[in-house]
């Protein structure tokens, strides 16, 4: 009856999927004590108009089931989720006329442009 179980520590910080197996509460005080590795060290961009409106697109790409970078796979199309991206664009539009600089505008322009396309061949895709 005095049968000892194992339990089991899930470290999801480093965004792998080991599992240690630990057998007491003395192994588990040891491992939450060890320092964090730190998580490499990437440029951030700045923040401003151009980051953020290439950020939208690149989210509405992958909600149209792009590849997010390198080796990654697509996921299913969001039509709904894409769609609410791209009127927010739009709306970003409307409410900026005037006041971007002609590289925002060009860049706004551009990322609608191929949204729209791309929404209308998966949305025509998904009907077929």
């Amino acid at each position: 009856m005095d049968e000892e179980k194992g339990f089991i520590i899930r470290d999801r910080r480093g965004g792998g999927s080991e599992s240690v197996e630990k057998t007491d509460d003395t192994a588990a005080q040891t491992h939450a004590a060890q320092p964090a590795e730190p998580a490499p060290k990437q440029p951030v961009p700045p923040i401003n108009f151009l980051s953020f409106v290439y950020s939208l697109g690149t989210s509405a790409l992958m909600c149209l089931g792009e590849p997010a970078g390198e080796g990654a796979a697509g996921q299913a199309p969001n039509l709904a989720q894409a769609q609410e991206i791209i009127d927010i664009l739009t709306m970003l539009e409307s409410k900026t006329k005037g006041n971007l600089t002609a590289e925002e505008d060009t860049l706004l322009q551009e990322m609608l442009y191929a949204l729209r396309i791309k929404f209308v061949e998966r949305a025509k895709a998904h009907k077929s």
